[in-house]
């Protein structure tokens, strides 16, 4: 009778073990719901809306028990802002303060280094920051479902797995959402400026950006700075995965983890790639790939499993694409496929009224030449833009299916 107790016991403790390690679909989907509601406006980026945003994080942060790391014993880090003057504002805000906030929290696992797991909540909220796409973005919610409730779900989710497994890990981990990216990634640079712990105490930081939208027949997953650390490239080769995972080296890029990258940490971001509805009213929950995005979290979760096997990873400079991108003047109004294997540019979205648009470009075309320049690739698509100014025509060839269609492009 004993025995069998014991045996009932193990078999118990082992299915609750095993329950308490699930990502959990339906929180991922409760999260992303209500941060993208009509109800936060969009979360814009300083004001109270995206305040509600941040005690909704820091509410999920302390029912996960995990130990504050913001100010005065709370979840909450804030910090001013003071805005410049900028002529693509559709209201004017020059000299105006907001008030920031990232929400932090800790899981203590006694270990020497920790992990960050990190991504930002603030959006576009009613569209006056001049950083919409749509045609006429005053006073539309930008709901920023994708971008970036989709990250900051994975945040929350990630914390309440390390904190139910019931796992011993071999680091800490902090995790942080920060504010202030939609606006210069000023939310992460102000961690880096004032953090929760020394930075030389930091192993790795993993940044979500836009992790919703898993596309379910190509599954592709692009992921970045996988040239930050010697290990990475094999371990996420190592992975088994049905997801086309797709990687860059460099650790600099328009997210979050290029704050840590300029401090000497090994980063990955991790994005399910561009679409039509980025920075546009359109980006809303009911469009989201739930199941998707859990299969991005079970992959985090892998390749923070090997990582744990290792002694403190070793940083390394990659390439910077900032430094390598020419400067341009003019653009043409689309959405680049960041994630296109293929020769020239993919278009993934036309923006109304610009040049691009005007011209008669369309979802889907891959621009091959602009004016006298071959495009083969992201790099050479930008070396091109910049041999133009404002005001110049050329001409532009794209592949629509397999026909070869040239048209007129007015900068």
């Amino acid at each position: 009778m004993r025995k069998i107790t014991l045996l009932c016991f193990v078999w118990v403790t082992a299915f609750n073990n095993l329950h308490a390690q699930q990502i959990e679909i339906n929180k991922i989907k409760s999260h992303i719901t209500f941060l993208a509601s009509d109800e936060l406006k969009g979360r814009g980026t300083g004001t109270e809306d995206e305040l509600k945003a941040a005690n909704y994080i820091a509410e999920q942060f302390k029912d996960i028990k995990l130990i504050p790391k913001g100010e005065k014993g709370t979840y909450l880090q804030k910090y001013e802002f003071t805005e410049p003057a900028n002529p693509h504002a559709t209201v004017d805000t020059n000299g105006r303060k907001r008030e920031l906030t990232n929400v932090i929290g800790y899981l203590d696992n006694k270990a020497a280094y920790t992990i960050i797991i990190g991504a930002h909540y603030d959006h576009l909220g009613l569209g006056h920051d001049g950083n919409s796409l749509d045609a006429n973005p005053k006073d539309k919610i930008h709901n920023g479902a994708d971008d970036n409730a989709s990250g900051t779900a994975g945040v929350i989710e990630l914390a309440r797995y390390y904190a139910n497994n019931n796992i011993k890990e071999a680091y800490n981990f902090l995790f942080i959402c920060f504010s202030g990216e939609e606006l210069g990634l000023f939310g992460s640079k102000k961690y880096c400026e004032n953090p929760a712990m020394p930075l030389t105490d930091v192993n790795m930081m993993i940044n979500m950006d836009m992790v919703g939208r898993l596309e379910p027949q190509s599954k592709k997953l692009m992921v970045y700075g996988v040239g930050t650390a010697p290990e990475f490239v094999d371990i996420i080769s190592s992975i088994k995965t049905d997801m086309n995972v797709m990687t860059d080296s460099s650790g600099v890029g328009p997210s979050d983890h290029t704050s840590f990258y300029l401090k000497d940490i090994p980063v990955l971001h991790f994005f399910t790639g561009q679409h039509s509805d980025y920075h546009k009213p359109g980006d809303d929950t009911e469009k989201i790939n739930f199941e998707g995005e859990e299969e991005v979290l079970q992959f985090i979760i892998s390749i923070i499993s090997q990582v744990e096997k290792l002694p403190k990873l070793k940083f390394l400079k990659t390439r910077s694409s900032k430094s390598d991108t020419p400067a341009f003047k003019v653009t043409l109004g689309i959405m680049p496929d960041y994630m296109f294997g293929g020769v020239g540019v993919h278009v993934d979205g036309v923006t109304d009224g610009k040049p691009a648009h005007k011209a008669g470009l369309k979802q889907g075309d891959v621009i091959v030449k602009l004016g006298e320049y071959t495009i083969k690739d992201m790099q050479s698509y930008m070396e091109a833009l910049s041999k133009f100014k404002k005001g110049d025509t050329t001409t532009v060839q794209v592949l629509r299916g397999n026909d070869l269609v040239e048209g007129k492009i007015t900068f």
